[in-house]
């Protein structure tokens, strides 16, 4: 039966939603937040921003990750940037036109409502960065600096270098330290979580694995907030970390919350390209190098010669010639099928002909290197430590990877995923990037969730809890949750094979590139899903978990995760088969224009599609929220 999703979007012109409904939100009292707790689980920017704030209001905040410190959450990886409509440039942005670039980047298959929001708030993120001290790049006259990213014609993307993630993330672990000192804030490192408690239909607290000794963890709270990420490493190789996954939000999917568009997958089109048969993962480039290089292939197929021999009338600057609106700065799907194509059509370069150039010769002449080295010096110094190659002397050699997750957890416009008082924010919700996220809009959507809109609308949920008391962790739920945990590590134990976790997600993670990564069709895709049942048949049977589970156990830890991965990967399947159109990063071979560009179907296909979980073995079930769009024109995406 069909469920009807009630998203929970306010009445009144767009531009005033926010602001509005804000006013009509209940508000809990300094006294009586103190007599509220709330579990946040995951630390990086969306994380770590939403505990600090939470934690300042006055909150009993419980905040857990799997690493031994915040600071090494993924978002220390982001490097190009973080977007916001301040106009420092005066080029006529707008929070208008970042709402618009979004909507129309996301090939028209997100809320509207949710992504002007995350716009507006933008402003916000970035004055309050600027407090916190991180250090954003300025201009000579001191005045913060911009640079442009893929898919907009205006620079609105602030930057430190090219490790803008890495101190935003320094931002926010400074504002939660000052609530773990303040005592307003808990903080539980080495913790994995396993499950989700649901009390009387309320998420009320949290199964966690203390990943040194092993035990198996009860903790309450009065609302649960998720802030785990994506799961890009279901194709194994990806510029994630390795301890990236999608366990957390999917304990909450077998739980009764709803997984939206799990197919919707960026693959990044500047990652330093397979080098061996030995790598556990791929390193990102970042798409803010595409300011000032310029990406080729040879004119001619096979052209061996070295870069430097091949002269300008033998180079196919191939964006440039294809989309020359916007060149180098396209999308990150409209690049990264783009360069598929080429090397697909034997234009390739490097040994497998599986990358393309990216060229800062024409740069460097015109700028000057100490001007490059300015802008991208940590980035460039990565490539040479992994290659070998200096990108000053000689292209960099690129090709596109999977990297960030638009799918995830079903929300409204709260924040709340279907099972009260559990939220999803930053990449762990599929709310504001439709279906391809345009670069430096993470940064943005992670911070302004955590630090502007999360705080307010939590507040109108636990206006109710006021006289809850403490959630007791001796109840039947906790009793069973706990249980169900420990039988699945036991099970896991029990197997006794030949074949570590590592393998079985280097071969599940080829079966999804293969058959649901940068292209798909109906065929594959259904093979896909068979390949996949098959697989995880033999690793249940043949499995290898060393040591006990009472124990630092690593071993465990992957092979619990690779076990959530066939799930994920056959839901992400079954949801690109149902989904007949091409649209963003989903591409179906069957549904694209003459030019091979993607060809949505409105007619058929303009809505979030939000998966309910059935049981292990059955079928999960889709339900449909209608997507409307009243401030943006809906038409064919192009670049050109």
């Amino acid at each position: 039966m069909m469920r009807q999703l009630d998203s929970k979007i306010p009445e009144g012109p767009l531009a005033e939603k926010w602001s509005s409904y804000k006013t009509g939100l209940r508000l809990v009292s300094p006294a009586n937040k103190k007599k509220i707790d709330i579990i946040v689980v995951g630390t990086g920017l969306a994380g770590s921003a939403a505990a600090s704030a939470l934690g300042e209001l006055g909150y009993n905040v419980k905040v857990f990750c799997f690493q031994d410190s915040p600071r090494r959450a993924h978002s220390v990886a982001a490097q190009g940037g973080i977007n916001a409509a301040k106009n420092y440039r005066n080029d006529n942005d707008s929070v208008y036109r970042l709402f618009h670039d979004m909507m129309k980047g996301g090939d028209y298959r997100a809320r509207e409502s949710n992504v002007y929001r995350a716009a507006e708030v933008s402003n916000d993120v970035i004055d309050h960065f600027t407090a916190l001290g991180v250090p954003f790049a300025r201009d000579y006259g001191g005045c913060l600096d911009t640079r442009s990213f893929g898919g907009v014609q205006v620079s609105r993307t602030f930057y430190a270098r090219g490790q803008t993630g890495q101190q935003c993330l320094l931002g926010t672990y400074s504002s939660l330290s000052r609530q773990v000192a303040k005592g307003t804030v808990t903080l539980h490192p080495r913790r994995d979580m396993l499950d989700v408690v649901i009390v009387e239909g309320k998420a009320r607290g949290i199964i966690a694995r203390n990943l040194l000794t092993g035990e198996l963890e009860r903790h309450s709270a009065h609302a649960v907030v998720l802030a785990t990420g994506g799961y890009g490493t279901v194709y194994y190789l990806s510029t994630l970390g390795l301890g990236s996954n999608a366990s957390a939000a999917w304990s909450a999917y077998r739980k009764g919350a709803l997984f939206a568009n799990p197919s919707f997958i960026q693959i990044h089109p500047t990652s330093i390209p397979v080098l061996n048969d030995y790598q556990c993962k791929l390193t990102l480039m970042s798409e803010s190098l595409r300011n000032d290089g310029r990406v080729w292939v040879p004119k001619e197929k096979g052209d061996k010669r070295h870069p430097a021999g091949i002269p300008e009338e033998d180079r196919d600057y191939y964006l440039e010639r294809r989309y020359p609106a916007f060149g180098n700065l396209v999308p990150r799907d409209v690049a990264s099928r783009a360069a598929k194509e080429r090397c697909d059509a034997g234009y390739g370069v490097g040994d497998t002909g599986l990358s393309v150039y990216l060229d800062f010769k024409d740069a460097i002449e015109k700028q000057g290197e100490k001007s490059i080295r300015d802008k991208y010096g940590n980035l460039f110094e990565m490539y040479e430590k992994i290659t070998g190659i200096n990108p000053y002397k000689q292209p960099m050699r690129i090709y596109p990877a999977g990297h960030y997750t638009m799918g995830g957890l079903w929300v409204d416009y709260n924040l709340m995923t279907t099972i009260p008082g559990l939220y999803a924010i930053g990449e762990s919700n599929f709310s504001d990037h439709g279906a391809n996220r345009l670069g430096a809009s993470s940064l943005m959507q992670c911070c302004g969730d955590g630090y502007f809109i999360l705080p307010n609308t939590i507040s109108d949920y636990l206006a109710d809890d006021i006289r809850t008391g403490k959630i007791p962790t001796d109840s039947a739920p906790f009793e069973e949750a706990e249980h169900g945990a420990a039988e699945k590590i036991g099970q896991i134990m029990a197997v006794g094979g030949k074949e570590t976790a590592s393998s079985f997600h280097k071969r599940l993670g080829k079966i999804m590139w293969d058959h649901c990564g940068m292209r798909r069709d109906a065929g594959g895709l259904k093979e896909g899903i068979e390949l996949l049942n098959r697989l995880e048949e033999e690793f249940w049977k043949n499995i290898c978990v060393p040591g006990t589970a009472g124990e630092l156990n690593q071993e465990l830890e992957k092979a619990l995760k690779v076990a959530d991965f066939f799930e994920v990967g056959r839901l992400m399947c079954e949801d690109a088969l149902q989904r007949e159109e091409s649209c963003g990063a989903h591409f179906r071979e069957e549904h694209q224009t003459e030019t091979g560009e993607a060809k949505r179907n409105d007619a058929s296909f303009a809505y979030v599609g939000a998966w309910e979980y059935t049981g292990r073995d059955k079928k999960p079930r889709m339900h449909k929220e209608p997507l409307t769009f009243d401030y943006v024109e809906v038409k064919e995406r192009s670049y050109k």
